[in-house]
């Protein structure tokens, strides 16, 4: 995605999504043509919906369970994280959250990683706060894995879809 699509949203996308629940509460998980586009959670359907738009301002919006197995993988994958999620997913961000997000998803089930060593990872050593709000700008929860990243003490920090969320998503992990 070049930096002026990505600022314009894409206007001629369609997004299609799917919701189900599950253990952390509403699931919502949209897709692109090209793939998974969001995977949101949070405790209200009509929030997890109303809050579609904002990644995707001019896009057309249709619900759709016709990518029922993607979502049954996602819900799976939140109860019992024992292998990798993967689904073919549209990832939209700027090159250096794209760097982020790849790295983050190279991060083993059970392993966590510090901001700052993530940023030394990709070649940013000095990057540690654009390496959290390369988190913190994720949509795709658990398909980019960010509950992984932890503070440089091991103290989990902030989370898109709650604190709690994250420590559960990480204590499941722990046990696979």
């Amino acid at each position: 995605m070049t930096p002026s699509d990505y600022c314009a949203g894409d206007s001629n996308s369609q997004i299609c999504f799917a919701l189900e629940e599950c253990s952390f509460g509403s699931i919502l998980v949209a897709a692109s043509k090209i793939g998974v586009c969001t995977i949101a959670l949070g405790n209200d359907p009509h929030t997890l919906i109303h809050d579609l738009q904002y990644p995707f301002p001019h896009a057309e919006f249709a619900a759709n369970n016709k990518f029922g197995q993607w979502i049954a993988k996602v819900v799976y994958f939140i109860e019992t994280p024992a292998i990798e999620l993967v689904l073919p997913l549209d990832i939209r961000g700027t090159a250096l959250q794209r760097k982020v997000w790849q790295a983050l998803q190279k991060i083993p089930i059970g392993k966590r990683m510090s901001y700052t060593e993530i940023a030394q990872y990709i070649g940013k050593p000095k990057a540690t706060r654009a390496v959290a709000s390369a988190c913190a700008a994720n949509i795709l929860a658990v398909a980019i894995p960010c509950h992984r990243a932890v503070r440089s003490n091991g103290n989990l920090s902030g989370y898109r879809w709650g604190v709690e969320r994250k420590a559960e998503l990480l204590r499941r992990e722990s046990l696979s």
